[in-house]
């Protein structure tokens, strides 16, 4: 395995950045992703691990005793139209990597490469973890399944965002990320004719009033200081314009940062739309999905991440936010840390004219590289309580 500068290496990231980008895949489906992830790391001699899962890519670096830091990377695209005009544009029509998990697979194969240079001085063992569909299906909970974090006793994440310098470093001890829940609820009433609507019962006026009470729940459930949001994103009714229709349906989605909140909103839910429901004679049928939980740093990790990133990263207090990552799924097993990486004034995440920032890569390849030397030795030396 021959050695590249700190120059080569990162213009040869930027490369494979690119390519993954032109070639975006949706959640369970990175077959290209999966087998160029793998052809590179057996390129530079680094072990790949077995997995019953179709697509994902894990390996090991390190020695067999010792601890073991896993480090996490997302591979997965979004259903989006490219619009931003880079030179390097997705080629695949309605796929988009519009939330720069390609920046993130460089920076891991980044760290994975400084990391087999340095193989034999590790203090335990590092594993890398390629994750399938953090947009959707899970891909956490499919990793975990595997048994991918079987011997794991740490595991380090990190995102780029936007609007903030290129390469700023924010870390935060507690929850830094939302939990998600979905829902999608059916109101079937009596269609008639739209001159008489005194034969029918309207879905339609049922579902107007479910929408305006439930924008009540977390305005006068919540505490202020408490953090939820409601949204209601899709919302369909009837086919024409003189027919009562004898359905009708809206979904959304709720973030909240604590379980507490969480449990107040799904009960104030409930009560409202069956309620509601019940006052304009219709029915209503509710699917209520329970998503990841809220992605909550372990305090003790933290502390050693932010000194670490210190000495070669500007770092930053992260500001909680209301988004959600399934990475919250493997802080329930093994304790963690997932930050923030600034990708510079750009547009928001999930939109088509989203840009990555390629001065992201080299900072997230020395994130995970420079950290997991750090904790193998503090956790091999040192008494640390890794307590959930």
């Amino acid at each position: 395995m021959t050695g590249l500068s700190k120059s080569e290496l990162e213009q040869q990231l930027i490369g494979y950045r690119h390519d993954f980008h032109q070639y975006p895949e949706l959640a369970d489906n990175e077959v290209r992703t999966t087998a160029k992830i793998t052809a590179i790391l057996q390129d530079w001699g680094i072990k790949i691990l077995p997995t019953h899962l179709k697509t994902g890519v894990f390996a090991e670096i390190g020695i067999q005793s010792g601890p073991v830091v896993g480090l996490r990377a997302d591979i997965d695209a979004l259903p989006i139209q490219e619009n931003s005009g880079v030179a390097f544009s997705s080629k695949i029509p309605g796929v988009m990597h519009a939330c720069g998990h390609d920046t993130h697979i460089a920076a891991l194969l980044g760290a994975a490469y400084l990391l087999k240079q340095q193989e034999k001085q590790l203090a335990g063992k590092v594993k890398l973890i390629f994750q399938l569909s953090e947009e959707d299906k899970e891909g956490a909970l499919q990793v975990i399944q595997d048994g991918q974090l079987q011997d794991v006793d740490a595991i380090l994440g990190f995102h780029n965002t936007p609007h903030h310098a290129t390469g700023e470093v924010g870390i935060r001890a507690g929850i830094v990320n939302g939990a998600i829940d979905k829902f999608k609820v059916t109101l079937r009433g009596l269609g008639t004719h739209a001159s008489k609507p005194e034969r029918g019962h309207d879905p339609i006026v049922a579902l107007g009033a479910e929408i305006s009470a439930l924008q009540s729940i977390v305005s006068r459930n919540l505490n202020a200081f408490e953090a939820g949001v409601l949204s209601i994103t899709h919302v369909n009714a009837g086919n024409t314009w003189n027919i009562l229709p004898e359905e009708a349906f809206f979904e959304g989605t709720v973030r909240t940062a604590s379980a507490s909140s969480r449990e107040i909103i799904k009960k104030r839910f409930l009560d409202v739309v069956n309620y509601t429901a019940k006052a304009h004679q219709v029915t209503a049928d509710i699917d209520w999905y329970a998503g990841d939980p809220s992605v909550n740093n372990h305090t003790e990790l933290v502390d050693i991440v932010k000194d670490e990133t210190s000495k070669f990263a500007s770092v930053y207090e992260q500001e909680p936010a209301l988004g959600s990552d399934d990475f919250a799924c493997y802080q329930i097993t093994v304790p963690g840390v997932y930050v923030n990486i600034g990708n510079g004034e750009n547009i928001d995440l999930h939109n088509d004219h989203f840009k990555s920032d390629d001065g992201v890569i080299f900072v997230g390849s020395q994130f995970f590289e420079k950290n997991a030397i750090r904790l193998l030795q503090d956790l091999k030396h040192h008494a640390i309580n890794l307590a959930l």
